[in-house]
Order: C-alpha cells, then sequence, then structure tokens
C-alpha cells in the first residue's frame, strides 16, 4: 500500500493537484501520527509541502511560507530513517524542493 501511495502522491504533485496529494499521504500518515517515527515525521513534512503549494496556488503566499517551513522542520528525519522506501523519500523530497523553488522563481 505505501508504494502506490508515495507514487499517488507523485503523479497528483506532477498534475498540480496538490490537495489530493496531501490526501494520498494523509491514509498513510493519519494511523500512525502519534508515533515517534522519524517516516511519520517525514511524511508530515511531505503532507505540508503539498499544503504549502495549495497555497501557492491560492495566492496564499504568507501562509504557504509558514506551511513550508514545517515541510523544513521534518525534512531532517530523512537521514534518521531507515525503511524500506527510503530511496523513494530521497526522490520525494528532492522533487518537492524543485517544486518550490519553480513556485518561488515564479510569484
Amino acid at each position: 500500500m505505501r508504494a502506490k501511495q508515495l507514487e499517488e502522491f507523485t503523479v497528483c504533485l506532477q498534475e498540480e493537484r496538490y490537495y489530493d496529494a496531501h490526501e494520498a499521504l494523509e491514509v498513510l500518515w493519519f494511523t500512525r501520527r502519534f508515533e515517534e517515527s522519524a517516516e511519520v515525521k517525514l511524511l508530515k513534512g511531505l503532507i505540508n509541502a503539498a499544503v504549502s503549494f495549495e497555497l501557492i496556488k491560492r495566492e496564499r503566499i504568507l501562509q504557504s511560507k509558514k506551511v513550508w517551513a514545517n515541510y523544513l522542520k521534518y525534512r531532517q528525519n530523512l537521514y534518521k530513517i531507515n525503511a524500506p522506501y527510503l530511496n523513494e523519500y530521497y526522490k520525494l523530497t528532492r522533487y518537492v524542493e524543485e517544486i518550490n523553488k519553480n513556485k518561488l522563481k515564479n510569484l
């Protein structure tokens, strides 16, 4: 299931369906949200990245920057993960950071 949700998250980002991207990962995060796991915290960060992009889409730039700061806070958990999907998490963090960089250029 995790691979499917990570792929759905990526597709939604590519299609600029940021709310749907958020929902794709929320399925994985929600049931584990009380765990003190680096992987769970990284998922929360990736969800925040999608929310940040949705806020940019809605021209709520200040709010977007605040949510992006949450992504950055949780991103550091990437280096603490020992999980089968570690490579996918690395790819996703690079991808969301590329999206953010491109969006900021266009503001």
